[in-house]
């Protein structure tokens, strides 16, 4: 049953990126493909990819049962799923990069969430994990804020899933701040992320941060919980998951 949900949301996922290319929502692209009730509304959210200690371990182990069968191909198919969800999760990193002037060196960046999904503090293969370190690799300064997630929980599951600590890397606890609340992770940064569809998420006041930000300030919603027409009149420039790209796309 896992792997057949976390083909869903591979399979909007990669809609997704089909979307921004042509300048289509994928939110429209789901309410419609939802209608049929031969397919259903559930797991048709497009996000940054799906984490958690499930879905991934599951699909790997029906990966390895077609590979003991000699079903190669029926291999291939699965893996492509999480070939799917990791391509997300770095499409998603590429495009903070490439739409922020082709570089974040030392720019101080707001990912608000970091556990794989909302009302937990559960990191395990969190997605957020992989984008904090791109972007650390990056040399971005990150200011990490989620509700339940403890710093020394992300520092064991970055090790554990990345390899990645202090003694590898260097510098990288200085890299990346955990903050006490949206608001001081978002003070002075040139763009925050949304990464993890925590409620409040929704309510902050939005300008106020945008007052305290670096200009241009950049929002990139993982998650498509905002509303990007408000935070565009307040002056954001938005990216969003499967949504037109506004340095593409005039008529937003």
């Amino acid at each position: 049953a896992n792997a057949f949900l976390a083909q869903r949301v591979s399979s909007i996922n990669s809609i997704s990126a089909l979307c921004e290319a042509t300048g289509a929502d994928v939110n429209e692209i789901s309410r419609a493909v939802g209608i049929d009730q031969r397919i259903g509304r559930r797991f048709l959210n497009s996000s940054i990819g799906f984490g958690g200690s499930c879905f991934q371990k599951d699909i790997l182990n029906l990966v390895y049962l077609c590979e003991t069968y000699g079903l190669h191909e029926c291999a291939e198919y699965w893996n492509q799923v999480i070939v799917m969800n990791d391509y997300q999760k770095k499409r998603f990193t590429e495009k903070m990069v490439s739409s922020m002037f082709n570089t974040v060196t030392g720019k101080k960046i707001a990912i608000l969430g970091y556990a794989f999904k909302k009302d937990t503090g559960d990191v395990r293969e969190t997605p957020s994990m992989f984008v904090v370190r791109d972007l650390v690799l990056e040399q971005a300064k990150i200011h990490v804020f989620d509700p339940q997630v403890k710093r020394e929980d992300m520092w064991i599951e970055m090790d554990y899933t990345c390899g990645m600590t202090e003694k590898t890397h260097p510098g990288l606890d200085k890299a990346v701040t955990t903050s006490p609340d949206a608001y001081s992770a978002c003070d002075g940064a040139h763009a925050f992320a949304v990464l993890t569809e925590w409620d409040e998420f929704k309510t902050l006041d939005f300008e106020r941060i945008y007052k305290g930000m670096a200009k241009p300030a950049f929002v990139f919603d993982g998650r498509n919980i905002l509303d990007h027409a408000k935070l565009r009149e307040i002056g954001f420039e938005v990216h969003a998951i499967g949504k037109p790209d506004p340095n593409k796309f005039s008529d937003l």
